[in-house]
């Protein structure tokens, strides 16, 4: 893990910098003594960061010759439009930002995120490795556990909680299991072979989060968003097919195409007199039975 928040923190200096002589590189670096204990970087570690970075992240960091040999990344794009490259890399580098300032650390308040401690890695080892896992696994609505196996074909980080989208061997259909509620995990001698056709992003494409209901289809979803809500809605958009169609300042429309689920409905909920649903009438009738119901909590106080 050092070793990785090393290569990290090079990229990240890089990046930030645009283009930085070694001897800067090597200045910064000295000025960490979390991670360089007061000592300078050498440039034959520097050089065996670099192949590493390409090896490992394929990320390359060229020399401008011209101009005072300036280091760079020469292919940004392949940061860019790789999400986990991307995740992964900012989430190191806040990590390391953290680590240089521990004395702040009354001061800095984080989430956890329990289920990532626990069977994360050992399923990681059995999706590279697609080996069948076997799970005893108890659901928040059942008061007893059972036992399935199971073939991990992707996992995903949602609202502070990691999910493995398997294929139930008992049942060959797939279902998502929460990693908080897997008791325990045991990697079996069997194997399987991911469908060449399987692709993680395009299951979960039309879908809010990690509820993936085959019953609902996508469809066509206009929001108003009202007042102050509406640039939060601009710097984070619920889903990757969020346009802005019109902001009059009052308030901003916003198109969206997915199924709506129950966890998008929640989102909506969370948010709520800053957001109303405009269209289509069956999920606003949700919406307003939803509140109604909400409503009848607190009526007679």
């Amino acid at each position: 893990m050092l070793q990785l928040q090393k290569y990290t923190w090079l990229i990240d200096t890089i990046r930030k910098a645009g283009k930085i002589s070694f001897e800067e590189i090597s200045d910064r670096w000295e000025r960490n003594k979390d991670l360089s204990d007061f000592r300078p970087l050498s440039r034959t570690t520097f050089n065996r960061w670099k192949d590493a970075i390409f090896t490992q992240f394929g990320i390359i960091i060229s020399c401008q010759r011209a101009g005072g040999y300036l280091y760079y990344i020469e292919n940004p794009e392949d940061i860019a439009e790789d999400e986990l490259k991307k995740w992964m890399l900012d989430s190191f580098a806040v990590s390391n930002l953290i680590s240089e300032n521990l004395s702040l650390k009354d001061r800095i308040l984080v989430s956890q995120v329990p289920s990532a401690r626990n069977h994360l890695m050992r399923l990681l080892e059995a999706m590279r490795e697609n080996h069948v896992v076997r799970i005893t696994y108890c659901r928040f609505s059942k008061s007893k556990s059972h036992q399935s196996l199971i073939e991990p074909y992707c996992v995903k980080l949602f609202e502070n909680r990691w999910y493995v989208l398997a294929h139930n061997i008992h049942y060959d259909d797939y279902r998502i299991y929460g990693l908080d509620r897997i008791e325990d995990l045991e990697m079996t001698a069997d194997t399987f072979k991911l469908p060449k056709d399987f692709s993680a992003s395009e299951y979960f494409f039309n879908y809010y989060g990690i509820v993936a209901d085959e019953n609902i289809e996508p469809q066509r979803i206009i929001i108003r968003a009202y007042h102050d809500h509406i640039p939060y809605l601009k710097s984070l958009p619920l889903h990757r097919s969020q346009k802005l169609l019109e902001d009059n300042g009052e308030y901003a429309d916003f198109e969206l195409f997915l199924a709506p689920t129950y966890d998008f409905i929640m989102r909506l909920l969370h948010v709520g007199a800053m957001i109303e649903v405009i269209s289509p009438t069956s999920l606003r009738k949700t919406m307003k039975e939803w509140i109604s119901d909400m409503y009848d909590l607190y009526k007679n106080d």
